[in-house]
Parts: C-alpha cells; structure tokens; sequence
C-alpha cells in the first residue's frame, strides 16, 4: 500500500501459482480515493480495506503474504496479518523489513547474501514452516521478486503487465 502526499492509497498484488512465487499469474493495482489516518497500534484500520479492494474478484487463494507482522508479541498481540486472517480465513505469511522490539517471536531469514534479514511471523501455518516459503521464493535478493513487484506497482512504479 503506498499513501501518497495528496491523499488516497494505491494497493496492489500479484498471485502467483507456484510456491515459489517465481510465476505470476496476475497482477492488479486499486486506488482508493479515501484511507484511514494513521494510527499507531492499528495499522490494519488503514490496510485491511486497501487489501479487501484488491483481493475482490479474485479466484480464491491458498495463502496471502503481506508486508509487516502478523502479530506482534510471542503473545500474539494482533498486527496486521492476523486482521487479515481473521477477515479472510487464509493462512497468512507477514514478511517485515524492520525489527519490531516485541516481535522476539519472528523468524530471521537471509536471502540473496544480505546481512540484514526479514522477519517472518505466521498464522494457519507454523512460523518455521512460513520462514521456509518465504527462503525459497523466488529471487536473488534480500526481498524475494514477488514483494518486490508488490511494492513497485503499489508505489506506481512499474507498468502492469
């Protein structure tokens, strides 16, 4: 989700048939003229509508990676993975950039000789088993090509194909 300075937000997503996400089968950006603020602890106030616009009309999907946590304590404190989880009733894989201090639960992964790594929290799948998808996807990068994609459609930087 990309907001920018004028106002509204750009979603967008890629589906992918394989779980490696190396071949993307689709790929649609949604504007929505109106988002939530910004509020600090809820997130997905502001995303999850964003998610529901692009996901609509699509064929029903195994599994949804989102950027940020699923949770957000080993406690598991709801981040914006599990709303989405709750609102769609899929496994959810969140893949974040950034350490999140409460997040002590999240899964490191290194990709493509990066010494930073993701962290990678889960629901309606195991942390260890969603770390594994998100080693294996496709991409040489830190970020594997699919988020990649994602972020440059969201932020209007690249051609739909």
């Amino acid at each position: 989700m990309q907001y920018p300075d004028g106002g509204g937000g750009r979603a967008a997503l890629v589906v992918a048939d394989d779980p490696t996400f190396a071949t993307l089968v689709e790929e649609r950006v949604r504007w929505l003229d109106e988002v939530a603020p910004y509020e600090p602890g809820a997130f997905y106030k502001r995303e999850l509508p964003a998610l529901r616009a692009v996901l609509e009309g699509t064929a029903p999907l195994e599994l949804i990676v989102v950027d940020g946590y699923v949770d957000l304590d080993p406690d598991g404190r709801p981040g914006l993975g599990a709303h989405v989880h709750d609102a769609l009733g899929i496994p959810v894989i969140g893949v974040a950039k950034t350490a999140f201090r409460t997040a002590t639960h999240a899964v490191e992964v290194r990709r493509g000789g990066a010494d930073r790594p993701l962290y990678v929290t889960a629901i309606g799948l195991p942390r260890d088993r969603a770390a594994g998808i998100v080693a294996r996807m496709a991409g040489p990068h830190r970020m594997p090509d699919a988020l990649r994609r994602v972020d440059a459609l969201a932020r209007g930087h690249a051609v739909i194909a």
